[in-house]
């Protein structure tokens, strides 16, 4: 036979055809010519035809009758031959097919070869398509090739391991000894594996990555080097020593830092270095500056540090590549809601990329400019969007739409649901026309909550107005107490409701039990079955109400009765801080005279118990902004004796009504002049409570007004590792003192110290006495309910006197 053409022909031969058909053709007379020759046992040009066989299945056509041809390739002796074999079995081979089986011997061979580029082809091919099977028969071969002193073969074997652990991670433990010197070799080859290697060891086992911790020091040793070395030209890359390696050791140290305090300590020095001396100009340093921000975002990182990473983001939003600027969209897109305020430094620049030409971009500012909006920016970013909704793309029209809907529509402050109510119960005669046109308002559509709240609300209360209709504003709508039901149980399955919102509706529907005559029996079956729900407080009002039914059902009406009118509030005196998603705003704080008859406080029964005494006076309660106040006080003390299955005792009760106000006691007069005086500058602050990782802090104000007033702030602050969640702060005093307990700024207290929780405690002391407080902690850690007591006797005597 003629000897076969070269590979280098037939690739010249291909180009030149001008058709697919052609090229086929072709390919397969040169297929037909090197089967023949595969048939009669040609050694001499089998290497040849293996090469043109793989070009063809690299041009996508079928080549898997070679697969034979390549072992018998890799038998050879001959270097050349075993080159092309390797490759062969790489890209015709898979673990799929038991042929590659025949390969394990001649790799354990060439593993043990005297030539170290046969052994790097070995190990090439173990770690590319190696099975679970080979990876165990040839694991003792890689692990000692790891050992060895040639950087050719530590690099390439340490590679392989990676392989290795993939397929068979019971094995892991074989590497372990011959890791422990990988990190002192001073080639950047085996440093660069070397790092790969543990990368892999670390995110598959938890052991291994608690035993790696202690090479903290060590990775940042070396990152430091490659920061302070000069020029080197055989690592360099656009004026930056080995990037490559930089970013594998920074995701490294993400790993590592991770849910770790001391391995995140040892870290935030040197990745501030890395974020402030990396050459931006260059495609590498903004590659390094990601993957610092990446490693930043992820440990338990300073504040500070944070804050820098999140401005580097921001800077990439300036960058002309479009890629840099959509990954810098998305980094911000993901970090919005732990460092809020620190993103919304650029949101001018954010809401420039609305602008930008490339949809990607586009979209992804269109998402986070969503996500930025609160109550204060909200009128700006409207307008910016609703600009952007005029210009934009249509395929952009519909979410642009129903994003600055949602804003404008669900975004209200909490105490907001309650001020309406307690409004629409003020007007006695527009119950009929409001709920009517709330009924109207959320027929198929809950996407607004707090609308859902207040509908929902009302047609419990007055739900037999809606089914008789005696609208006399508008035409009146003929609905059945069925379809009523209809509604409020739609609200209770939605996707849409939250957990508050199924509470509205719930309290709703035992409220109409008193309202509706025909569909009672309806009603005690949706009640009874909430009483397995998964969520906690949907349960407990669920077992409340169906004890109401059967052993308190005599009192049923006069408990579920129409709420009376309210007075009217006024608005008198200092502000209240309000906290809005990420930043603060001023709400005024209403008062009005207290009622002459007993209020419901059932946080100072609760407080009675703590202090053990007769002498204490309970604390007089500020309903809450972050929750409606809850009408179910009296509730839980009727039905004491019911065993509320899974429903802690402190969830909250049925339905929210409108605020309960506060005695104006330390409202007098403040009106008109300054709130406080400079005697408090020389009041020192006390630490009032300091346990599990949880920091109570007092500091005082006087009033300017009324110098019996002594206005406390307490900050909350966690140094653990996780928030503490459901936090609330209770106290109490004696008896010949009155106070005042405002709403909190949040009820997380987020871990590490990067926050606090304030709130506000106001004291009237006219006799000038010694003051003396409890205090009751209650609060959510590691998946636990934390409660603790305490007493607080270490005032300083410029607090009272």
């Amino acid at each position: 036979m003629p000897a076969p053409i070269r590979l280098r022909e037939l690739i010249r031969t291909i180009r030149t055809a001008r058709t697919q058909a052609e090229e086929r053709e072709m390919i397969q007379k040169e297929c037909a010519a090197i089967r023949s020759s595969f048939r009669e046992e040609d050694n001499t040009y089998r290497c040849r035809n293996v090469a043109k066989l793989l070009y063809m299945h690299m041009l996508g056509y079928p080549a898997h009758f070679g697969q034979l041809e390549c072992l018998k390739l890799i038998a050879s002796q001959k270097f050349t031959d075993k080159r092309i074999g390797y490759l062969g079995a790489m890209l015709l081979l898979d673990e799929r097919q038991d042929v590659h089986l025949l390969m394990t011997n001649c790799i354990k061979n060439d593993l043990n070869h005297s030539t170290q580029f046969v052994q790097g082809l070995a190990l090439c091919t173990l770690g590319c398509m190696g099975s679970s099977e080979m990876c165990r028969d040839l694991a003792g071969e890689v692990e000692k090739l790891l050992k060895t002193s040639n950087s050719y073969l530590r690099k390439k074997a340490a590679l392989c391991a990676v392989h290795v652990i993939r397929k068979v991670p019971e094995l892991m433990e074989m590497f372990l000894p011959a890791t422990k010197n990988l990190l002192n070799e001073k080639n950047h080859g085996v440093l660069h594996t070397s790092v790969v290697l543990l990368t892999e060891m670390c995110e598959r086992s938890p052991d291994m990555l608690a035993h790696f911790r202690k090479l903290v020091p060590q990775l940042v040793r070396i990152l430091k080097n490659l920061i302070m070395s000069g020029y080197s030209p055989e690592h360099d890359v656009s004026g930056i020593s080995d990037p490559f390696l930089q970013v594998r050791i920074l995701r490294l140290l993400r790993i590592l830092g991770r849910n770790d305090d001391d391995s995140s300590e040892a870290m935030n020095d040197i990745l501030a270095q890395v974020a402030t001396n990396t050459e931006t100009s260059k495609n590498v340093g903004n590659a390094i500056l990601y993957e610092t921000v990446l490693t930043i975002m992820d440990i338990k990182s300073e504040s500070g540090l944070r804050v820098l990473a999140i401005n580097i983001l921001g800077r990439f939003l300036l960058n002309n590549d479009k890629n840099i600027r959509y990954v810098a969209l998305t980094s911000l897109l993901k970090t919005v809601q732990t460092d809020h305020n620190a993103v919304q430094r650029h949101r001018s620049t954010i809401v420039d990329c609305l602008k930008d030409l490339d949809v990607s971009i586009k979209r992804r500012a269109m998402e986070l400019s969503f996500a930025l909006v609160n109550g204060n920016n909200i009128r700006g970013m409207m307008k910016e969007l609703l600009y952007f909704l005029d210009s934009c793309e249509p395929e952009f029209k519909a979410d642009c739409a129903s994003g600055i809907f949602l804003a404008a529509g669900s975004y209200v402050r909490d105490d907001a649901v309650p001020n309406l109510i307690q409004l629409i119960t003020n007007s006695v005669e527009m119950h009929a026309y409001t709920v009517q046109r709330l009924y109207k308002a959320i027929l198929g559509d809950y996407s607004q909550q707090p609308l859902v709240q207040v509908a929902a609300w009302c047609i419990g209360e007055y739900g037999d107005l809606l089914v008789s209709g005696q609208c006399e504003e508008e035409e009146p709508i003929q609905v059945t107490e069925d379809e009523v039901l209809d509604i409020l149980e739609s609200v209770l399955i939605s996707n849409m409701s939250t957990s508050v919102t199924r509470g509205y509706a719930l309290t709703a529907i035992m409220k109409l039990s008193t309202r509706f005559t025909c569909t009672v029996n309806r009603i005690k079956k949706v009640v009874s079955i909430y009483g397995s729900s998964i969520d906690v407080e949907l349960q407990q009002r669920a077992v409340e109400y169906n004890a109401l039914f059967k052993k308190y059902d005599h009192m049923r009406s006069a408990l579920l009765e129409r709420m009376p009118v309210m007075e009217k509030v006024t608005t008198n005196g200092p502000t209240e801080i309000v906290q809005t998603n990420g930043e603060t705003e001023p709400a005024p704080l209403e008062t009005k005279p207290p009622p002459s008859g007993p209020q419901p406080t059932s946080q100072a029964n609760d407080l009675l118990d703590l202090l053990g005494g007769n002498d204490i006076t309970p604390v007089i309660p500020t309903a809450p902004t972050s929750k409606p106040a809850s009408a179910g006080g009296e509730l839980l003390d009727l039905l004491g004796d019911i065993n509320l299955t899974g429903a802690p005792a402190t969830a909250p009760t049925p339905a929210p009504v409108p605020q309960i106000s506060q005695p104006p006691f330390l409202l007098d007069g403040l009106s008109s002049q300054p709130l406080f005086n400079d005697i408090a500058a020389g009041i020192p602050s006390i630490t009032a409570y300091s346990k599990n990782g949880l920091k109570i802090e007092f500091t005082f104000e006087r009033s300017n007004t009324n110098p019996s007033v002594t206005v406390i702030t307490i900050q909350a602050s966690n140094s653990t590792e996780l928030d503490m969640t459901d936090f609330v702060f209770q106290a109490a005093v004696p008896k010949t003192f009155q106070l005042q307990l405002l709403s909190p700024s949040s009820s997380i207290v987020p871990a590490f110290n990067t926050g606090t929780i304030t709130q506000v405690i106001k004291v009237l002391n006219p006799q000038k006495q010694q003051l003396r407080m409890r205090i009751k902690l209650t609060y959510n850690h590691k998946g636990s309910a934390m409660q603790d007591l305490a007493e607080v006797n270490n005032f300083p005597p410029q607090s009272w006197q």
